[in-house]
């Protein structure tokens, strides 16, 4: 029977929320940056709206993106506190990085690539699933695509169907609008984000016999991850904000509606199919599509493309700092 460390699995369980927390705050600008940056909604008003729907996001999805991260990236029979501490503290540490130059990095995959790099460090290539990461990977290229054209597909049916509007007009219907569509992005991301930290401690009370049978995550880890999310959310992360609603390309009330629409399908359509993608990469995509969709000048590719060269850098750069928390870990055992 596997001995149980009680206060080593509290502090794990900490250190998950800890990383759903700063998922949430690092990840807050992707569900309101497009609603404050048009001005519908105060930076103070849009976290609240953002974190309720964050939250709740639990009562419409299902749990198959936790189940992914949780036996589908590496051999659940591979997991073990050392790992699960060297892939959190990767995560985290990549993450502190990124919000603190501002950097619109993804959340998702810096967990991926620490579960990867502790994985690997534990017990080489043969940890790896494959087919779980070549799905991952492949959202890395798919989602900002897919979220791209979404979001140009949006602006050419509300342009066809406000053509008689007068542009004040339109605003004022769009400004409405707009709080459906960010409510919408805020479930997805609520949806698909909180369930990796939920697939990481429902694994990890798996390998100390704390769950049997199927795979399944307890009610408990799902409202503890969805409150950790949203309180993330309320804290906010304002850099990333400024990066996402401004620096990228100006946006209006219509096109920061087609945005996070193009956006909310793009991740409900990969919660559904529990594929865990990034929500950065998500809105980056589909925020381009809105700005190319009035003229290719409109966008700023360099700050765009910065943030690409981010994306690239975030799976090795997390699995190669969870490598080193599982071995400076291991020292401490």
């Amino acid at each position: 029977m596997t001995h149980i460390d009680m206060p080593l699995l509290i502090g794990l369980i900490g250190i998950a929320l800890l990383f759903d927390l700063l998922n949430g705050l690092h990840d807050a600008a992707n569900s309101i940056a497009t609603v404050v940056s048009t001005r519908v909604l105060s930076p103070q008003v849009a976290v609240v709206w953002a974190a309720f729907f964050n939250f709740i996001a639990f009562m419409v999805f299902s749990h198959s993106v936790a189940a992914t991260v949780g036996k589908g990236i590496i051999l659940a029979d591979v997991v073990d506190a050392q790992v699960v501490f060297g892939a959190l503290m990767g995560a985290i540490g990549w993450n502190l990085i990124t919000w603190g130059f501002g950097i619109p990095s993804s959340s998702s995959h810096a967990l991926i690539g620490g579960l990867l790099g502790a994985g690997i460090s534990k017990a080489g290539i043969d940890a790896i699933v494959w087919s779980g990461v070549l799905k991952t990977v492949a959202a890395i290229f798919l989602s900002p695509a897919i979220g791209m054209v979404l979001a140009l597909v949006m602006v050419l049916i509300t342009s066809w169907l406000f053509r008689g509007f007068t542009p004040a007009g339109a605003d004022r219907v769009f400004r409405r609008l707009q709080l459906l569509s960010a409510a919408a992005y805020s479930l997805g991301h609520g949806g698909n984000d909180a369930q990796k930290t939920m697939g990481i401690i429902t694994v990890l009370l798996y390998s100390q016999g704390m769950l049997h049978g199927e795979f399944h995550v307890p009610t408990w880890v799902v409202l503890a991850c969805q409150a950790a999310m949203g309180i993330g959310t309320l804290v906010g992360g304002w850099k990333i904000v400024h990066t996402m609603g401004s620096k990228i390309t100006r946006l209006s009330p219509p096109q920061g509606f087609c945005a996070e629409t193009g956006g909310a399908l793009t991740l409900f359509m990969a919660t559904l199919g529990g594929i865990p993608v990034s929500t950065t990469h998500t809105i980056t995509g589909a925020i381009v599509g809105v700005g190319a969709s009035k003229r290719m000048s409109a966008v700023r590719w360099g700050v765009a493309s910065n943030i690409v060269v981010a994306w690239f850098l975030t799976l090795p750069a997390a699995a190669l700092m969870s490598a080193a928390a599982y071995f400076l870990a291991g020292l401490f055992a």
